[in-house]
């Protein structure tokens, strides 16, 4: 198995765009990393330069501790399943998984051996003499995992294998993979857009946008602890309530977000000791942003009774019924006459009563709010709940850049006027 280090990665075309930006990542041996992000972030390049399929501009990329640059992709013994993978309809599911042996020459006896144990591993004995034709979906997927398992290359490389999927088939095939890492233990990398399915696969992640690095952190720290707005907007269903123009003040020790057109809600001490610099937003009137996530905005009389001064009023505009809970959107009876107003958004019971058109209390969560400054970027520090990992220490430091600073960036860089 194999460690991976990216020093200084960068990508470029040929207009002079940049993909990828100074990337710089280090995986552990036989760790589960997943590079996630929207499409267009630069992940699928980022995983066809490790494989060797794009070239890498500046920097170097070392797997087991030796720099590939200048090495082909089938001689860095690496595996990468994408979506476009496909399998020979042409050949049995044996011969299938027994293709890249073949090319390697491997003794017919060690490829009999290597694919039984490989079907059996991935329940697919039984049709090791039937076609592709013959199977469902998630037995082709597996399959085709099976035959980059077979190889027993260093590194296994996902793009995206699972999109293609219906969302009942990418559920198991999730748990397939996460139980498919637990048994070869190898290294994997893995590329998603997909929130839900980066969380519940990696042990950490890597959050990209725009070909920059935003943070690398385990799941939790990563919905917890946001270093920008991006990051926390990214993660969570349905998205964070984000709110601008926000302005702190106090009262007799107390201090107060003002916001939503003149509602005002109570900082609890706890959070008021995170804020980086407070003294620049405590009662100076500079602007900043507030997120807090929907789960976090109560409307059952428990809270509204103990957070007296964290209750905003709405006037609710859409109830989403998903049996297991609802989604209510409000709009602020201080921004009723808006032309454009804020939303709220809270997940309640299932058994709320709220219908569209009724105004009603929802408290917030003060504990659990976030800032955010004018550059989007976090304002808390960490508390005692943030879980050091030892092999993010390099990642729980890395400060992104902020969105002025990577447009600059990703300008395309003029070239030289002939004199």
């Amino acid at each position: 198995m194999a460690t991976l280090v990216l020093k200084n990665v960068n990508k470029k075309y040929e207009n002079g765009a940049k993909a990828v930006f100074d990337c710089n990542l280090s995986v552990r041996d036989k760790e589960f990393i997943v590079i996630v992000g929207p499409e267009g972030c630069g992940k699928s390049t980022l995983l066809r330069m490790i494989a060797g399929l794009e070239e890498v501009e500046e920097g170097d990329i070392f797997i087991g501790g030796k720099s590939v640059k200048g090495i082909s992709p089938k001689e860095r013994d690496l595996a990468m399943l994408s979506q476009s993978n496909s399998l020979n309809p042409n050949l049995s599911i044996y011969d299938n998984l027994a293709f890249g042996l073949k090319l390697r020459k491997v003794s017919s006896e060690e490829i009999d051996s290597k694919v039984k144990a490989v079907a059996s591993l991935f329940g697919l004995t039984e049709f090791l003499s039937k076609k592709p034709k013959n199977l469902t979906a998630s037995q082709k997927q597996r399959v085709m995992i099976g035959r980059a398992v077979a190889r027993e290359p260093k590194l296994f490389l996902f793009d995206e294998p699972l999109s293609n999927l219906d969302s009942k088939l990418r559920v198991q095939m999730r748990s397939e993979i996460v139980k498919l890492h637990a048994r070869i233990s190898s290294t994997f990398v893995y590329a998603t857009r997909d929130q839900i399915e980066a969380m519940t696969l990696g042990t950490r992640l890597v959050v990209m946008k725009d070909g920059f690095l935003q943070q690398i952190d385990t799941p939790q720290n990563l919905y917890d602890y946001p270093v920008n707005l991006f990051v926390a907007e990214y993660f969570g269903l349905p998205r964070m309530n984000v709110f601008y123009g926000v302005t702190l003040f106090s009262v007799e020790g107390k201090v107060y977000a003002s916001f939503l057109g003149g509602e005002k809600i109570l900082l609890p001490n706890t959070l008021v000791a995170r804020i980086e610099r407070a003294e620049e937003y405590v009662d100076t009137g500079k602007k900043l942003i507030l997120g807090i996530r929907p789960e976090d905005v109560h409307e059952d009389q428990r809270f509204l009774s103990a957070s007296p001064e964290t209750v905003v009023k709405g006037k609710v505009d859409i109830v989403e019924r998903l049996g297991s809970e609802s989604r209510v959107h409000a709009v602020p009876v201080s921004q009723e006459d808006c032309a454009s107003p804020d939303t709220i958004v809270a997940k309640v019971d299932s058994r709320a009563t709220l219908e569209r058109g009724d105004v009603a209390e929802f408290a917030f969560d003060a504990k659990h709010i976030h800032l955010f400054d004018e550059n989007e970027r976090s304002l808390l520090k960490r508390d005692e709940f943030y879980k050091n990992v030892p092999e993010n220490a390099e990642g729980a430091a890395f400060v992104p850049l902020t969105p002025s600073e990577m447009i600059q960036k990703r300008q395309p860089e003029k070239k030289a006027k002939k004199k």
